[in-house]
């Protein structure tokens, strides 16, 4: 808003001549003017600590770039476009300095700059705070691809475990170590969604349990695996929405990043 206009409106309010509510609405009409096909979010970085993502599923790339450049030149870093077809991103790519296509996980990342650097543990300038994302089978690399990029985007240091199902449960062992120093584990997991129960009964942080639609009949596409995970009986698990990746990489990012900022410097 141009700050004469914004002058004029505060003394108005002063004067009693608009109320203080109608004042905030002249605001905000400012940030979200009428005739534009897209009004992202662009104080959103600000309230909650992390940008808007761009839901990629039914839109041009003429969409994509529009919104992805108002984001950036509204200071925002970086961009992250979930659910993004390989000609999509074919067709964005080249209209940004750096971009980063994940066709597993269908995500597209955006910057006119360097992506962002991973969160560093404020004891120790050589460790990071990092969170697991494990999955069951490989068939759910996809939704565990999402979420993995969710993290990157974030700045989050995260690895990836997978192919640790239940059917397997000996597999979990080599890496409980790695699964005990995370801040939070992401688990995505198909068919009975047994892993996120596994998992949480063995770790100290938060496990976000995301249910794919990996599964024969009676998994409902994903239903089942999501009433299961729900319905856990282990204390430290909670659940997303179903194949629902960008999600649980989002919470488990959340978490990181508020770990990393609450750890006292010893530096």
């Amino acid at each position: 808003m141009k700050h004469d206009l914004l002058s004029q409106l505060a003394t108005e309010a002063q004067q009693g001549k608009l109320s203080w509510s109608e004042l905030a609405e002249q605001i905000l009409a400012q940030e979200t003017p009428a005739g534009s096909a897209h009004h992202p979010d662009l104080d959103r970085r600000r309230r909650c600590g992390f940008g808007e993502v761009i839901f990629g599923s039914g839109k041009s790339a003429a969409d994509v770039i529009e919104i992805a450049r108002e984001l950036l030149a509204s200071g925002q870093r970086e961009v992250l476009v979930t659910r993004v077809a390989a000609e999509l991103a074919a067709a964005v790519q080249g209209h940004f300095a750096r971009s980063k296509y994940d066709d597993q996980g269908r995500t597209l990342r955006l910057s006119e700059e360097t992506f962002s650097p991973a969160l560093p543990s404020a004891t120790d300038s050589a460790a990071l705070v990092t969170v697991t994302v494990v999955t069951a089978g490989s068939t759910d690399l996809p939704v565990a691809r999402e979420a993995l990029e969710t993290l990157h985007w974030m700045g989050v240091s995260a690895e990836l475990l997978t192919d640790v199902g239940v059917a397997g449960p000996y597999r979990l062992l080599a890496h409980l170590e790695q699964l005990r120093s995370s801040v939070a584990v992401v688990v995505v997991a198909g068919m009975e969604g047994a892993l996120a129960s596994v998992v949480g009964g063995l770790v100290p942080c938060p496990v976000i349990a995301v249910p794919t639609s990996v599964g024969y009949g009676a998994n409902f596409e994903g239903i089942t695996t999501l009433l299961s995970m729900l319905s856990s009986c282990a204390a430290g698990v909670t659940a997303v929405n179903i194949d629902a990746g960008f999600k649980g990489g989002y919470i488990a990012g959340l978490i990181a990043a508020q770990v990393s900022q609450a750890r006292p410097s010893t530096r």
